[in-house]
């Protein structure tokens, strides 16, 4: 066996200067944007207000050199480029906003989600590095540990003397956490923690850092105590000594070359009966007194396993927000292409068509942009929402089980928009869109596996469905599949909880609506929403029914047999969320042009949604066969209508010009592969 002490790895070395943080003033006329007013007003109504300053000023001051990687480069060169990025990105002090105030950091784990999104726009082997290091690493030990692990971990983590990895993930094991299988055995004998990978699957896999950087590790096991197995816990383990060779016991392998973020170096960590000190491990909610013996203020092993894992939520968040980044991005790109790409000439036109004015490229780009609008607001309402809660002085259970199950929803909701939307976006630029040099193949590779982070999707909306038919009166993570149809059967007379207390707002408006006739409502925002609300509430009331008949039974075979139906009751209520969060931000705004647009960009959302679901709604009497029509009609009549501000449009979406990377956009007519502009 190989005993190791507690923090002995050093700083990595570098060559890489640590950059001052950049004033406003000195980097700002390098980096001043020249946009549109509508553009500018769009884009301060999305920012939200309690980070709007904070998106603001890292447009002006991050360099776009920071944001945009050489698609050319080979994986040693793209992990360097990031490696070296990294610091100065903490440089300009987008890192670390999480942490406790007393070790350097802002004690803002909201802020800390607004650098991560801001941080997305860029190049997202950079937004994962960083997240990797301070968001999972720094996170797990914020969240998870003491005041012995804040004060002996922290400060190195937010300097980037020691880098840190998350090892969770395991061969055999990715989503369901609680059966890992590496083990955490406590050694009385020696007052020590034993890390050990008992079989193949037991090998850590897909650990960002781990191939190169990392010097220690977060790493995810069942803890065994006196013969006893209390369920996942963490501890950490230093990985690698002063000159960067694993340490005893520690086989480090390295993952190579991926479908994308090639700048990450994923890795694979074996442990071979590895010892670390008991304090080593992260004890906040369960951990070993000095008598040896097994201590937690949660008596139950599954309770406490979902609570350790919700006070992690912000990263499904952080992962919500990168993702919708991501598309704002790839839908700038395609955007201000599409105004300057002409193809084919038609009669009365001088010259051949802008790409744009062509309906069918309307509907591919402008229906996405509407949705990322938002999915913009829904974004910067629950990173307000987690940082509110953060500083609440009492923590309010059944909010952060609302919280925890948005959050889930989002993340799955954002990321699917994403890998569809980028690959719309590549095809609407043509060939263009294929060459590396224009931006959209890579971020497309990139923001792939966002989709695979903080939890597979089909997983994360089942566990919101769980929350709905629970309505947060119970963890909705301790319940297993039995326990959940059981809760659903119980629901009195069919009914289910309403998810989230309705905002008097969006009562003023569906009550407003149910007053009007059909044939002046299609415009209407109280119809939209009674829509959406009506869809949610049916599908979940019959899930419930369907749930409930199967109780008797297999309840495995039940839930199994209602998945598509879980996972529908899931989606609609989302759109839901996603929706309300839109008007409210909207109510915030000063009525002129600005609100105008949004107004307009909210409709052609709502509507494009309700058209998906046409057949849903024919099929459950909420819409006739005319009225689908007319909403198709209504949609082709908002493009038109927001083709005038296409450009403005994506301005507001928040992604400098200079940010884009993108080779065809660096002359307004004429772009040739592979000659720089």
């Amino acid at each position: 066996m190989t005993t190791r002490s507690d923090l002995q790895t050093p700083a990595p070395s570098t060559d890489v200067a640590m950059p001052a943080p950049a004033t406003e003033e000195a980097t700002t006329r390098h980096t001043r944007e020249e946009i549109s007013a509508l553009g500018a007003g769009l884009r301060a109504a999305a920012d939200g207000r309690r980070y709007a300053d904070v998106r603001a000023l890292a447009r002006a001051t991050v360099p776009a050199r920071l944001m945009v990687r050489d698609a050319a480069q080979t994986v040693p060169e793209a992990r360097e480029w990031t490696r070296r990025a990294l610091r100065e990105l903490v440089g300009l002090g987008l890192a670390g906003s999480g942490f406790p105030a007393e070790h350097g950091g802002l004690d803002d784990v909201g802020r800390s989600c607004v650098d991560f999104e801001i941080s997305a726009l860029g190049d997202l082997s950079l937004t994962v590095k960083s997240a990797v290091h301070f968001g999972l690493f720094g996170g797990a030990v914020t969240s998870l540990g003491t005041d012995w692990h804040h004060a002996n971990v922290l400060p190195q983590t937010l300097s980037l003397e020691q880098i840190g990895c998350y090892a969770m993930t395991e061969y055999g094991h990715g989503s369901d956490v609680a059966s890992l299988e590496t083990t955490l055995t406590y050694d009385a004998a020696t007052d020590e923690l034993v890390v050990h990978s008992p079989t193949r699957s037991a090998t850590k896999t897909y650990i960002g850092a781990a191939a190169e950087d990392a010097r220690i590790a977060a790493v995810y096991g069942q803890l065994v105590v006196d013969g006893r197995t209390h369920g996942v816990h963490v501890v950490l383990v230093p990985l690698r000594d002063e000159v960067g060779q694993p340490l005893p016991g520690v086989t480090l392998g390295d993952n190579g070359h991926k479908g994308g973020l090639l700048g990450v170096d994923n890795g694979t960590i074996t442990f071979d009966q590895v010892r670390v000190p008991r304090r080593m491990l992260l004890d906040r909610y369960g951990g070993i007194d000095d008598s040896g013996t097994y201590v937690s203020d949660i008596d139950n092993d599954n309770k406490r396993f979902f609570t350790m894992l919700g006070t992690l939520v912000r990263g499904r968040i952080c992962v919500a927000a990168g993702a919708a980044a991501s598309t704002r991005k790839a839908l700038s790109i395609a955007t201000r292409y599409a105004v300057r790409r002409r193809q084919f000439d038609a009669p009365g036109h001088d010259g051949e068509v802008v790409l744009l004015d062509y309906l069918a490229h309307q509907r591919k780009l402008l229906p996405a942009i509407a949705t990322s609008y938002a999915h913009l607001f829904a974004v910067t309402e629950i990173i307000e929402r987690l940082q509110d809660l953060h500083e609440a002085p009492e923590k309010d259970q059944e909010a952060h089980r609302e919280l925890e199950t948005r959050a889930a929803g989002l993340k799955a909701l954002m990321t699917r928009h994403a890998n569809d939307t980028i690959q719309v976006c590549r095809e609407a630029c043509g060939g263009a869109g294929y060459m590396s040099e224009n931006g959209l193949t890579g971020l497309r590779a990139d923001a792939d596996v966002f989709a695979t982070f903080e939890g597979d999707n089909t997983v994360l909306l089942q566990l919101v469905a769980k929350g709905l038919l629970t309505g947060y009166k119970e963890m909705w993570g301790d319940l297993d599949v039995r326990g959940m149809v059981q809760f659903a059967a119980r629901t009195l007379g069919g009914q289910v909880v309403e998810a989230t207390a309705v905002r008097p707002l969006v009562s003023r408006l569906v009550a407003a609506a149910a007053r009007r006739s059909e044939d002046h409502t299609l415009l209407d925002r109280g119809w939209h929403l009674s829509m959406f609300v009506e869809r949610e509430r049916h599908v979940l009331e019959t899930l419930a029914a369907r749930l409930r008949r199967g109780k008797d039974h297999d309840a495995f075979a039940a839930f199994n047999a209602a998945q598509d139906h879980v996972l529908m009751a899931a989606r609609t209520h989302m759109d839901r969320m996603v929706l309300e969060a839109f008007v409210t931000g909207i109510d915030a705004c000063e009525e002129g042009e600005v609100r105008d647009v949004l107004e307009r960009l909210c409709t052609l959302y709502a509507l494009s949604s309700i058209e998906a679901d046409s057949g849903w709604f024919q099929a459950h009497n909420r819409m006739s066969a005319g009225r689908a029509k007319a909403v198709t009609t209504q949609v082709n009549k908002l493009c038109a209508e927001l083709r005038p501000h296409a450009v403005a449009i994506v301005e507001g979406l928040g992604v400098p010009e200079a940010w884009l990377g993108s080779a065809m956009l660096t002359e307004p007519e004429v772009w040739t592969p592979g000659v720089p502009a």
